[in-house]
């Protein structure tokens, strides 16, 4: 039985149910969530490079990111908030699984960072105005409900002039080969019914959600090795992508 206490339009309860089977494996490299370490390891330099680059920050600094505030939605178990956090990010990392989020909170204790790691949904930091720098929408919006009116939500999230980067998987026959068949039925690399065809989001569709105060500053696809399980940057982004976008000072 769900201990979930929220009630959001975005919020799938089917979703919420599978990760809470899984809660306990968050920070096992080797256990299902394998390609969400590998995923991280890739994309936090990804992503310090261009908060640096957008927000004014020194790429060359111990910590580049002090000062900025983080938003990391969906945040799971802390794999990506440490990781801010580890850069010098105030971070708030926000789910809807109670579950992941003791996960979270405990070892982030265990590692002596300061992360705040709250039971909340994109609707409740938007009725409660909050804004930060940078917010991280990575492998979120494949898993949610009512995605353009999520989308829309999240937009208000960054402060005029912030960050949003997205990350997810396209809605594509390619992607339904590698990504649904290939990862979940066939290598079993992720555990099945991870995916849903119906819910994976072309660019174009974040792009329009996010609507006409974001502009684009960079899109890349990602690829995976299937050899060493290494993932890459790649012009085609028929299956993985990811988004970087600003929102506009005057918005």
């Amino acid at each position: 039985m769900s201990d979930n206490p929220l009630v959001a339009p975005s919020i799938d309860p089917a979703e919420v149910a599978y990760f809470e089977r899984l809660a306990h494996r968050w920070w096992d490299t080797e256990g299902p969530f394998w390609p969400l370490h590998r995923l991280n390891a890739f994309r936090v330099p990804y992503i310090s490079h261009h908060l640096c680059t957008i927000l004014g920050q020194d790429p060359g600094a111990n910590q580049p990111l002090v000062g900025l505030r983080v938003l990391d939605i969906g945040c799971g178990g802390g794999i990506l908030s440490e990781s801010m956090a580890r850069l010098g990010a105030t971070v708030t990392g926000i789910d809807v699984t109670e579950k992941n989020l003791r996960v979270a909170r405990l070892h982030a204790c265990q590692s002596g960072l300061a992360i705040d790691y709250r039971l909340a949904s994109v609707e409740q930091l938007a009725a409660e105005e909050m804004m930060y720098d940078a917010v991280l929408n990575l492998e979120v919006i494949e898993h949610v409900e009512h995605l353009q009116d999520f989308l829309a939500t999240c937009a208000y999230l960054a402060r005029p002039g912030g960050v949003m980067i997205v990350a997810s998987i396209n809605r594509t026959l390619s992607a339904w080969m590698m990504a649904i068949l290939g990862a979940e039925y066939v290598l079993r690399w992720l555990p099945r019914g991870t995916h849903r065809y119906r819910k994976l989001v072309r660019p174009t569709e974040v792009i329009a959600g996010l609507g006409p105060d974001y502009r684009l500053i960079h899109r890349t696809g990602v690829r995976v090795n299937p050899f060493t399980r290494g993932f890459a940057q790649t012009r085609w982004e028929g299956v993985n992508y990811m988004l970087v976008m600003q929102r506009r000072l005057d918005s």
